[in-house]
């Protein structure tokens, strides 16, 4: 974890929702969404669900913690998409799903911050290693974290299909499956 840290003010919506819960610093905040579970919103442009349902994506919560930041005024911590490799190896939850479709991996889109070069991941208690199976990485604001991301993570698999052709998927079969495998994550 990170050494960043700051005390929160009430700078905004998402800072004075931390601040009713008696969250006063940044540490404090990334521990409160790392023990959240990792669910769906109901909404994902309305980062205030992460409250209200108590749940969160990487999206959703990097989102939540980089507008934080914002609020605060906290310079260069940065929220990133990140597409990488989801295996049975650095996912296991979806090895099943993957075995059942003869394919080793799913090209995934992940959330998370960058602070000094270093990765701060709040998706989950329990850390994965998505890092050696990183393709590539994009900086996003928190309002990209909905539409913006399934578009550049939907546009990235239709030229990844077309240059893998040995996968017989067409892009809405390849998208259902990495659905399932988000379920998979979701319920374990």
């Amino acid at each position: 974890m990170s050494n960043l840290n700051f005390k929160i003010m009430p700078a905004g919506q998402i800072s004075t929702a931390f601040l009713e819960r008696n969250i006063s610093d940044f540490q404090q905040a990334c521990r409160f969404v790392r023990e959240l579970p990792y669910r769906r919103n109901s909404n994902k442009d309305n980062l205030m669900t992460v409250f209200s349902e108590e749940c969160g994506t990487c999206g959703t919560k990097h989102a939540l913690l980089k507008q934080l930041a914002d609020e605060n005024e906290m310079a260069g911590l940065k929220l990133l998409a990140g597409l990488f490799r989801m295996n049975a190896t650095n996912t296991p939850q979806v090895s099943e799903t993957l075995f059942a479709h003869k394919i080793e991996y799913v090209p995934e889109a992940h959330c998370y911050l960058r602070f000094d070069g270093e990765i701060i991941d709040c998706t989950k208690t329990t850390a994965f290693n998505f890092v050696d199976d990183l393709i590539e990485e994009i900086e996003i604001s928190p309002d990209q974290v909905a539409a913006y991301k399934v578009a550049y993570q939907k546009a990235y698999l239709e030229k990844w299909l077309l240059q893998n052709t040995e996968i017989k998927f067409t892009l809405d079969e390849f998208w259902a499956i990495r659905e399932q495998c988000i379920m998979d994550i979701s319920m374990k």
